[in-house]
């Protein structure tokens, strides 16, 4: 059976994830699983202009596809049944992984895992937020520094079948303004490899092409020079930076 066409295909939607802050729905284009998050369902933010997380979804799509490491899952904007959204294909996670994850105190790995923090669970016991120390959570969060993440919760990374990671709801991306806060801070201070220092090439070499030009109808010029200032800085810097200014560095809730 050939492939339906994704753009002009019925979407249909079959449930809501109702975990997530905006409307968001599991749906299917033929026998294509998908996730939509329509424009009309994006709950008004102080910081982002109205409207516009479903076009920031779409821009870290092209991001990732131009760094080359598969982070974002295939991502576009379409119709659907309550309006223009985001579509994206479903990714079915591996739930024996769990790359990011909340253990107790004195059951953190002693090798494979960097742990981030420490506090208190409900019941006033010591846990730790850990995640793996693998190649693709590294390439995430260097994906996460030059977009500007300002959401990589715990959940937000999937586990898939031999050690792939996918990245998912990347609405708060993009600001001008810094903005990161994510639970991938393991490597801080630690020298950036030569492929990662390669990846941040290929986008600050994009953004003089065609990735600058589909990312100008998705976000604005100023978030565009911000992208590429982010790039620059952190080509030269050739290391993880360390959180900056006032706010939280980790996105709340942790998952």
């Amino acid at each position: 059976m050939p492939a339906p066409d994704l753009m002009a295909a019925e979407l249909t939607l079959t449930g809501r994830i109702t975990t997530a802050s905006n409307a968001t729905f599991l749906g299917s284009i033929g026998d294509v699983v998908v996730v939509y998050k329509p424009i009309a369902g994006e709950r008004p933010l102080w910081d982002f202009p109205a409207g516009s997380l479903a076009h920031r979804e779409v821009a870290a799509y092209r991001v990732s596809q131009v760094l080359g490491w598969d982070i974002v899952p295939h991502t576009w904007l379409r119709d659907g049944p309550m309006g223009e959204g985001m579509v994206q294909l479903w990714q079915e996670r591996d739930p024996a992984q769990s790359p990011v994850d909340l253990v107790a105190t004195e059951q953190v790995p002693e090798t494979g895992w960097k742990q981030i923090l420490e506090g208190q669970d409900e019941r006033g016991r010591m846990v730790a937020l850990v995640h793996e120390d693998s190649p693709a959570l590294r390439r995430m969060a260097v994906f996460d520094i030059i977009v500007n993440n300002a959401d990589r919760k715990g959940d937000h990374v999937l586990a898939m079948p031999r050690g792939h990671r996918h990245g998912v709801d990347h609405g708060l991306t993009f600001h001008s303004e810094h903005k990161l806060r994510t639970v991938l801070w393991g490597w801080l201070g630690e020298a950036l490899t030569a492929d990662e220092h390669a990846g941040i090439d290929r986008v600050s070499e994009g953004l003089h092409g065609e990735l600058g030009r589909t990312l100008a109808d998705l976000i604005s010029a100023e978030e565009i020079a911000s992208l590429a200032a982010r790039c620059a800085r952190l080509r030269l810097a050739g290391r993880f930076p360390a959180p900056s200014g006032e706010m939280s560095a980790v996105p709340w809730p942790l998952f």
